[in-house]
């Protein structure tokens, strides 16, 4: 399929819509590593933690000093909170996520034998670890099929007219309906990359814009449009 000779919307149905955006991904990003550098499920865990309100690139430039002195849960519990914050400080939320850090480290010692455990429940139990965070590590660590729901998916699924984006709970429960469960570690990783590079939440183009183009919900891609002819008629004048 020619991506980019593919410029009209589509009305299709939403199983049909379903089947080309992961054509369309899977063209765009035929390997998709995972953003946040680690080297086993524990420091996977820790990154992932780190990077809520923070960018992955910020992670990755703050972790191989924090993993230099502790890249297991033996040797973070031997650091202060304090040690941890100062570290982790540039990632923001450093007070939080620096306890919730030593504390799971802690319960990891005495509750799984020094394993990440390879369990929703158990990971969802920790402090600092919420759904979305035991869903990526699930995902890339364990290769159990997930679907992590961040801001970008969030988004994009309500602009392609797949989710009512009323939550990303709910966005997670229809991302797994719509898509095959095969599918999910890797298409999670592809959607936010494509809404990096093509979907941004500002500074959005429709040209730019392959999938929301063709497959969008016709209330964005109005609201778009609407937008565009103000910012016309203004240069206009």
């Amino acid at each position: 399929m020619n991506i980019a000779t593919n410029t009209q919307y589509k009305t299709v149905s939403k199983q049909d819509k379903v089947e080309a955006i992961v054509e369309i991904l899977d063209e765009l990003y035929p390997e998709v590593p995972i953003p946040l550098d680690h080297s086993d499920p524990y420091t996977l865990l820790v990154a992932v933690l780190l990077s809520a309100q923070c960018t992955d690139e910020r992670v990755n430039q703050i972790t191989p000093s924090l993993f230099a002195k502790a890249d297991n849960p033996y040797d973070m519990v031997k650091m202060t909170i304090d040690e941890i914050k100062a570290i982790i400080k540039p990632c923001g939320l450093s007070p939080m996520k620096s306890k919730g850090i030593w504390h799971l480290s802690q319960m990891i010692i005495e509750l799984h034998g020094g394993q990440v455990p390879q369990d929703f429940k158990a990971l969802e139990a920790m402090p600092g670890v919420g759904h979305k965070t035991a869903s990526v590590v699930m995902a890339q660590a364990f290769n159990v099929p997930a679907f992590p729901v961040d801001t970008h998916i969030h988004r994009l699924l309500f602009r392609w007219g797949l989710t009512n984006g009323k939550s990303v709970e709910q966005t997670e429960r229809d991302g797994k309906r719509l898509f095959p469960k095969e599918k999910w570690n890797k298409l999670h990783l592809q959607i936010i990359y494509y809404g990096r590079e093509y979907c941004p939440a500002r500074g959005f183009s429709l040209d730019k814009c392959i999938i929301t183009r063709q497959y969008g919900r016709k209330s964005f891609i109005n609201e778009v449009l609407k937008e565009q002819e103000k910012k016309l008629k203004k240069a206009a004048k």
